[in-house]
């Protein structure tokens, strides 16, 4: 079956990432829909990768647009930042970074 908004792991994170690329204000209108097929893989249960997904889906879903989108969404981009930086730990990459101009 096709999935409307993404299905898998990697996947909707960049759909998630791409939302949080937009304005404060634009961001999280429909994103998300993205964590509705988000399928943590077997290999990050109960890791800190599972951790963070938790917080962003909560974070996600419970923001209320219009109320701290400014705030709410920084707080997201840092979680996706997190989260790359501990899947690439669990994928074997000794010093991952987001760089200075994240």
């Amino acid at each position: 079956m096709k999935s409307e908004f993404g299905r898998g792991f990697v996947v909707n994170l960049m759909l998630l990432a791409k939302h949080f690329g937009l304005p404060p204000e634009q961001a999280f209108y429909g994103a998300s829909d993205h964590l509705d097929a988000m399928i943590v893989p077997d290999r990050f249960r109960g890791t800190e990768i599972d951790d963070l997904v938790d917080r962003l889906r909560k974070q996600v879903i419970w923001h209320q647009p219009g109320v701290m989108d400014k705030e709410d969404a920084a707080d997201v981009r840092r979680l996706l930042n997190r989260l790359a930086v501990a899947i690439d730990k669990q994928l074997g990459i000794p010093d991952p970074d987001v760089g200075k101009y994240d």
